[in-house]
C-alpha cells in the first residue's frame, strides 16, 4: 500500500481552486478522465456516485467513484472519493482547501493506494513510492496552474 499527504499554498481565492473539483471542471484537473458521469446522488453530498472513464495510452478503463465526505463552507472545502481501479487497486483519495484569506488557500492532497490482489500488490511494489510522489506533486501542479487560469 502506498499513502501520501501532501500540501501546498495557491495564490487565488478557494472558491476559485474548489470548482475545478466540480463535475464541469473536472477534466482541467484530470485530464486523463475521458468520461465524468453522474449516476446516483447529486454531485455535491457525500454517497454521489459517478461513472468514470480513464484512458491510459490506448486502453479504456471504466469505474465508479464514490464520494465518501463532502462539505463546502466559507473556510473550509473537503471532498473524499473511493474507487476501485482495473480490479487491482484501491484507491482514496482526499482533496481538502482551507481559505488562507481571499487570495490564498492552502491545497491538502492525501490518499492511498492498495493492491486488492496479487497483481496490484506487485504492480505497486514494481512501481516505487519515489514514482507515486512524482504523480501526486504532478497533479497538485496542475490543480496550482488550472486554479490560476480561472477569472
Amino acid at each position: 500500500m502506498i499513502q501520501w499527504k501532501e500540501e501546498i499554498l495557491i495564490e487565488t481565492n478557494i472558491e476559485r481552486v474548489w470548482s475545478l473539483f466540480s463535475d464541469e471542471h473536472i477534466k482541467k484537473i484530470m485530464p486523463k478522465v475521458e468520461e465524468h458521469v453522474l449516476i446516483e446522488k447529486s454531485e455535491a453530498e457525500a454517497g454521489a456516485k459517478h461513472k468514470q472513464t480513464y484512458s491510459e495510452g490506448k486502453r479504456l478503463e471504466s469505474y465508479i467513484v464514490e464520494t465518501m465526505a463532502y462539505e463546502s463552507t466559507e473556510d473550509k472545502k473537503h471532498k473524499q472519493i473511493h474507487f476501485v481501479l482495473g480490479k487491482a487497486f484501491e484507491i482514496t483519495l482526499s482533496f481538502t482547501l482551507l481559505k488562507i484569506d481571499d487570495n490564498e488557500t492552502k491545497f491538502i492532497y492525501e490518499g492511498q493506494n492498495k493492491g486488492v490482489n496479487f497483481v496490484g500488490r506487485a504492480m505497486l511494489k514494481l512501481g516505487g513510492e519515489k514514482n507515486n510522489l512524482k504523480v501526486v506533486d504532478e497533479f497538485m501542479e496542475k490543480v496550482r496552474s488550472e486554479a490560476r487560469k480561472i477569472e
